[in-house]
Order: structure tokens, then sequence, then C-alpha cells
């Protein structure tokens, strides 16, 4: 009998690489990267993807000298491959689990200004299952939800209650509130609120606009009925930090970021007020079943903990005594 199935499990098993190869190439655009992501030559990837097309009987990829993209049929091939593999991947977990306890890697992509609460998010969930590795990618909130349908991504940390997030499951962890970071010493020295209509006249830097942070910020903006021109734009939190260091500008920041990191030395955070602005931050995973062992363990770990309390406990340096953002 294990004789008459090895066949079969052969044939599975070629078939199962045959669908790597070509989300590889589905990710990557270009053979010869494809082909080194899966460690095999560039030739056998193309012989793989040929070998699809016969049993097929249609056209995949669209080929000159290079790679140019899939055909129609392709395309279809292409998103029923990664959904295969995923369950695949999702059936695999659950069987070790069922054996080993949880193992494996978990995907991650988080917004950039919610990164620096990503250790104290997961830090449970690696308490609880010491043999699951964590991959963490910044990505914006738009890559986060191509990521969980092309399943690139098991688990996304984003906002969940401002711009839409479609066929998802939410986990939400905290509220996002803001402040402005600015010099510890000049205009506003001895403020203890600002509003974001008085903010707007300041020379600021603010992330750039495919960020959704920066959007919110906008709205808020807005609200108040201003249009600041900041003066300076970049995707990076970090960034924002080193030109309020240079004691030239201001920058709008979450509470989150601040909390977990303090106000760097030589600056504050002055509250931003008129109007209140709040906005959900959670964890989505993608509404399909089975749902992966992994991403449920990390959603579920989350519900028991009260990671919010937490975050509003460390109030940043420089806020004056009795404000809370």
């Amino acid at each position: 009998m294990l004789l008459q199935g090895a066949p079969a499990l052969y044939s599975c098993a070629m078939l199962l690489s045959q669908l790597k190869y070509l989300t590889a190439l589905a990710k990557e655009r270009h053979f010869a990267r494809a082909a080194q992501a899966c460690h095999v030559s560039q030739p056998a990837l193309s012989a793989a993807i040929r070998k699809l097309e016969a049993e097929f009987r249609v056209p995949i990829v669209r080929r000159n000298n290079r790679f140019m993209g899939f055909t129609h049929e392709g395309e279809r091939i292409v998103a029923w491959a990664q959904r295969v593999l995923a369950e695949h991947d999702t059936l695999v977990e659950n069987v070790r689990s069922l054996r080993e306890g949880l193992s494996g890697r978990l995907r991650i992509g988080a917004i950039p200004t919610a990164l620096s609460s990503i250790s104290l998010i997961t830090g449970a969930f690696c308490e609880l299952h010491p043999l699951v590795t964590l991959s963490v990618v910044s990505m914006t909130s738009n890559e986060i939800q191509r990521g969980l349908a092309d399943f690139q991504i098991d688990v996304g940390l984003t906002y969940v209650d401002n711009e839409p997030v479609e066929h998802v499951r939410k986990q939400p962890v905290y509220r996002e509130r803001y402040a402005l970071l600015t010099a510890e010493r000049g205009l506003l020295d001895g403020r203890e609120t600002i509003t974001w209509a008085e903010a707007a006249e300041l020379p600021l830097c603010l992330l750039s606009p495919d960020m959704q942070n920066r959007r919110i910020v906008d709205q808020a903006f807005r609200r108040a009925g201003v249009e600041p021109t900041p003066r300076v734009e970049t995707n990076s939190v970090t960034a924002l930090c080193s030109y309020v260091n240079e004691n030239r500008w201001s920058a709008v920041m979450p509470h989150a970021w601040l909390s977990l990191h303090s106000v760097p030395e030589g600056m504050r955070a002055i509250p931003l007020v008129e109007p209140e602005v709040c906005k959900e931050i959670g964890l989505i995973v993608a509404d399909r079943d089975p749902e992966p062992v992994l991403a449920r363990a990390l959603l579920d770990a989350v519900a028991a903990a009260d990671l919010e309390a937490r975050l509003d406990r460390y109030h940043p340096a420089g806020l004056p005594p009795g404000v809370t953002l």
C-alpha cells in the first residue's frame, strides 16, 4: 500500500513546489529573483511553470526576453495557488500543534506608527508559544490589506475604525491619540494643551500622504477649519523626531510611540485638543476558514491582555501633571 501511494505523494509534492515557484514569481515579478527566493536555478523554475501550463493547458506567463506579467488565466491560477499553499500551511500548523504545540513562523505587517508597540502586543504570545518565530515588516495600511489578500502576511496591525478594512476579522488593541512634539523651550513653553488650529500655524513636519496616520491628521486639521502646509514630509516616525530635534519644526505624534519611547531630551509633548481625535489600532486577519492557527493564537493572547491600560500608564516625559493624552 505504501508503494502504491508513493507516486501520488510524489505528484502532490511536485505540484506544491510548482505552485511555490509560481507565487514567488508573482511576488518578485522577475524570473531570476524568484528562482533565488526559492533556492533553485532559473531554468528549473521556468521548467516547473511550463509544466503547470501543460497541466492546465493554458499559458500562465506572458514572456518575451523577460517576465511581462501573467495572462488572464494566469492571474486566476496565481490566486488559486496562493490559497492552496496557505491552506496547506494551515493544515501543517494544525497537525503539528496537536503533536508538539504551536511552532512555525508568524508573519506580521504593521503600520509605522504602531511598530513601537509591537513587542508589547506580541509579548504574551511569545511567552505562551516559545517555538514560534515572528517576522515583522513595516507596511502601509493599504499594503497590509493586499498582503492579507495575497497570503503574504498572516496578521496586520493597523487602524480598524477609520478607512474601510474589508473581508477581515478584527481584534482591537488600543486607541491612538495625538500630541504635538516640539522643542522644550520656545513659543509654546508653559502650554498644557494646544489646539489643532494653533498647531497648523507652526512649521510642521508630518508623515507622507500615503500613510493613513497622515490622512487622519489632515482630517483633524480640516475639522478645525485649517489646512497646514508642512515643511517636511516623510514615511519615517524616526525622521520626524530628528527634525524636531533641530528645534526648527514640530510634529504630530501618536501617544503610543511617545509612551513607549518617552519624549526625547530637549523636546516636550503637548496634547492636541479641539477637536479631540481618537482612532482604534487593532489586529486583523483575513476572514477565511480554516483560520490560521498562529494568527488566531495571537488574537486570543491580545484579547486576554489589557494593553491599552498598560500604554496609558506610561505618560510621556514632559507632559504636565494631570494632563492625559
